[in-house]
């Protein structure tokens, strides 16, 4: 267990995860993140034999770029890693967490490849109706042989071709391009294929005939980053590849990210570097598994939030960290991929989409155009959660936008037995209100923990903790077997019907599942969830007060999370304002979809930044009206709106208040005021 003597203690966290603790000094990393519950590997029981338990020291003296250095937040690099270094692959800035022993407070990161149970990245691309008219395209033609008695070079019998043969004119050629020209020109005997960009400018050639060129659609979100393949001649999604953003090590959400930079001098470049190494490492995935060459690729749209979107540009996004939260720029960005390190073909452009405003960014643009709400007549609220949700809402004639720091609670992180989505965690949950006995689906097996067959299909590692998706119907379903009251709180009448409801200092909790490590609900997890779906929920009101509604025609659910999460169960919580559940509906990967229409369709590029500019931007931060909605939005569902659908579909009884403020309530609410 973690430390109880107040002397000689050191706090670690670990990310991805969140988890953290406090252990006496000279503790190994591996044993602290083991007492944990981190996911992190090991088979060689610490003998610096396997080297499965590799991590970096994200805080400290210990860098990446300082690996031997005199440390002061864990023990010197020690014979053990030299000889294992020497013997294996020790990766360039690691540490094996079985030897590295704690000196002083430290954040340490744990890599993909280091956990047993890897990140699942569920950012999937969506299917949608794209007209198919690329900024890129490819033209075959054959250029003349060079004639000595007339004096035009390699480079001119070209641009002549392609205004015979194309009607391409007044094209401009890059330096690269007319390096390669010659050879390139005979290795084809003068057939060449020749990537032009915007009808004005040759990108790229290839000697003889080729068929296909590609582009990549990548959505860069705090948590994951996930790219699409795409053929610019079809539209088709050839492959899709993602991992988690790396820059999780410097802060689970923003404006930890922005924090970091603030407090360490070029704070920013760590960011820039890391999440641009994760664009280029998902870029060589994508082309390997698919079997092409990254100089097929002509062509990237990116988005991401802003904070996201000014990292890969190498802007340092301080001035988001703090009212008036102004972005460098809000308008789409054209700029050469080489320039930001991204290793495709030498002439290919990143296409940035523009951002909406404070943070409010391209991600939510992306939305909107894969959305199309201003073609509706009818109120639609779409909704990005993560660990900052971005809210559109509107319909043809007006459409407003606004952000919550939701916090990164929806995705594990902040609750005791939370963990990202990966095998072997929670995903699905069911309380039975009578018995109050639970049952839970894992990702990674199909049944449910009541089946006969749960326990033989379990994946290697068993049940791990409890993702996003879990904790939304886990939370809900405890308010719905009156285990929870509208307050969020584990009553004591609940605590007398089951043995699972135990005492837990000055609150409860529930046990969801027995094991070497209970996984279980605690107070403070709840009330984590209700701060967390409080600020969603206040800022989704916020936007229908400034458009005089109230209600909503319908609602999206955009992103991983919103794609997995049981809308009866958001609305049950009260993440969502009531409305017909027929009327709710996951939009997916929109971000994604976005991306890949203005790759693929270059008249949405203009039709994009032409919407953008009439969304009206509300800002909670100044609303005078915020904080009295959040505190309302605190209650489960809600303190005082009217939540019937949610009473109807769960047939909840009449003794339960559902978004009906009690009168012994609303008599203490005035003798408040």
């Amino acid at each position: 267990m973690p430390s109880t003597n107040i002397a000689n203690q050191c706090k670690v966290v670990f990310t991805p995860s969140g988890k953290r603790g406090v252990f006496d000094q000279g503790t190994s990393l591996l044993d602290a993140a083991r007492q944990l519950g981190v996911d992190l590997d090991s088979v060689c029981g610490g003998r610096a034999l396997c080297g499965r338990c590799q991590i970096e020291v994200s805080e400290g003296e210990f860098s990446k770029h300082n690996i031997q250095s005199t440390l002061k937040s864990v023990s010197k690099f020690n014979e053990a890693e030299s000889k294992f270094g020497e013997r294996r692959n020790l990766v360039d800035g690691r540490r094996l967490s079985c030897q590295a022993l704690l000196l002083s407070d430290v954040v340490i990161d744990v890599p993909a490849d280091s956990q047993v149970h890897q990140q699942v990245i569920r950012k999937k691309n969506e299917a949608h109706d794209i007209d198919i008219d690329p900024v890129v395209k490819a033209y075959y033609v054959k250029v003349d042989e060079p004639d000595m008695h007339i004096g035009t070079g390699d480079l001119s019998r070209l641009l002549e071709a392609l205004s015979i043969q194309w009607n391409l004119n007044n094209l401009l050629c890059s330096v690269n391009v007319i390096k390669s020209l010659q050879k390139i020109l005979r290795k084809g005997n003068w057939e060449i294929t020749v990537a032009v960009r915007n009808n004005n400018e040759i990108i790229s050639i290839w000697s003889g005939f080729k068929e296909t060129l590609y582009g990549v659609a990548i959505d860069v979100g705090s948590t994951t980053i996930a790219a699409h393949l795409c053929d610019l001649s079809s539209g088709e999604v050839i492959g899709s590849s993602g991992k988690m953003n790396p820059q999780i090590r410097f802060g689970e959400d923003l404006m930890s990210r922005v924090s970091y930079i603030m407090m360490n001098d070029g704070g920013e470049r760590d960011l820039i570097e890391v999440v641009r190494e994760a664009i280029n490492e998902i870029i060589s995935n994508i082309v390997s598994e698919n079997n092409i060459e990254k100089t097929d690729i002509c062509e990237i749209t990116l988005v991401g939030n802003p904070i996201m979107h000014h990292l890969v540009l190498g802007i340092n996004p301080i001035e988001l960290g703090a009212a008036p939260f102004a972005l460098a720029t809000d308008t789409s960005t054209t700029i050469k991929a080489v320039d930001l390190n991204i290793d495709v073909n030498p002439g290919c452009y990143l296409y940035v989409l523009p951002c909406v405003a404070g943070h409010v960014g391209a991600d939510a643009a992306a939305v909107v155009l894969a959305e199309e709400p201003y073609n509706k007549n009818e109120i639609s609220l779409i909704v990005d959660i993560g660990t900052n949700a971005e809210i559109i809402l509107g319909n043809k004639d007006r459409l407003l936008a606004a952000s919550s720091p939701t916090g990164p609670a929806f995705e594990g992180a902040q609750i005791s037995s939370g963990q990202r989505a990966a095998p072997g965690a929670i995903e699905r949950a069911r309380i039975n209100p009578n018995s109050l006995e639970p049952k839970f689906k894992i990702i990674g097996c199909d049944f449910w923990s009541n089946e006969e067959a749960f326990e033989a299909n379990l994946p290697k590692g068993g049940i791990t903790g409890i993702c996003g998706s879990g904790i939304i119907e886990i939370v809900a379903e405890l308010f719905i077997s009156g285990i929870v009251d509208q307050d969020g709180k584990i009553t004591e009448e609940a605590a007398l019907r089951s043995e699972r409801i135990v005492k837990d200092g000055r609150t409860f909790s529930y046990i969801l599942h027995y094991g070497e490590q209970d996984i279980k609900i605690t107070q403070n997890d709840i009330r984590a969830i209700q701060l967390a779906k409080a600020a969603l929920y206040a800022g989704i009101k916020l936007l229908m007060t400034h458009l005089n509604i109230k209600k909503v025609d319908r609602i999206r659910l955009a992103g991983a999370f919103g794609a997995h999460i049981d809308v009866k169960y958001a609305i049950a919580l009260g993440l969502l304002p009531d409305c017909k559940i027929s009327q709710i509906s996951s939009a997916g990967n929109a971000a994604g979809t976005g991306a890949r229409i203005t790759l693929l369709d270059k008249k949405s590029r203009n039709k994009l930044e032409n919407e953008v500019r009439l969304i009206e931007k509300i800002e909670t931060a100044v609303e005078e009206s915020f904080q009295d909605e959040f505190v309302a939005a605190m209650a489960i569902p809600h303190l005082l709106d009217d939540f019937s659908n949610l009473a109807t579909v769960f047939k909840l009884p009449a003794r339960k208040q559902v978004g009906a403020e009690s009168k012994a309530r609303k008599k203490k609410r005035r003798r408040q005021k």
